[in-house]
């Protein structure tokens, strides 16, 4: 879906369910569809910041929560690292940086199948699951890559 459409479909969920947009939550959105990244709350604060100097992050912590509510974003919580948010609220997987923690979305056919047996061996009543790859990206691969040089050099 294009950006725009994106937004324009983001901000009419938000009035049809009666939330008022101010300056502060349509940046907080914009950023977020805009980046398609996978940024933390804090990370959202410091982009808009100069923007908005009298914003705070509870600011933002709030706006997510109720982007999240309405189904607009998904977070995104990976052992003691900070929540990312999502605004590709569509079935796809992660594949998450081992060294910078750099998120990339993966489109493959979700696995229902996998969610039906899981359903039919346990007795569960499956509503969704989660998978995620872990690797290095492109930048990191290559600084893994030498810091195995300097290692086997030394030995």
């Amino acid at each position: 879906m294009a950006v725009s459409n994106q937004l324009a479909r983001a901000l009419d969920t938000l009035k049809k369910k009666g939330v008022r947009m101010t300056p502060q939550r349509h940046a907080i959105l914009s950023y977020l569809i805009n980046t398609m990244g996978h940024p933390t709350a804090d990370e959202i604060y410091q982009a808009l910041a100069d923007q908005f100097p009298n914003m705070s992050v509870a600011t933002v912590y709030n706006n997510l929560r109720l982007f999240k509510e309405a189904g607009l974003v998904h977070e995104l919580t990976y052992g003691d690292a900070s929540s990312r948010f999502d605004a590709n609220v569509e079935a796809h997987y992660h594949v998450i940086c081992r060294e910078c923690g750099k998120i990339v979305d993966f489109r493959y056919p979700f696995l229902y199948d996998v969610e039906r047996v899981a359903s039919e061996k346990t007795g569960f009543q499956v509503e969704s699951h989660r998978m995620e790859f872990y690797g290095y990206c492109t930048e990191c691969k290559e600084q893994v890559k030498l810091k195995d040089k300097q290692v086997n050099w030394m030995n």
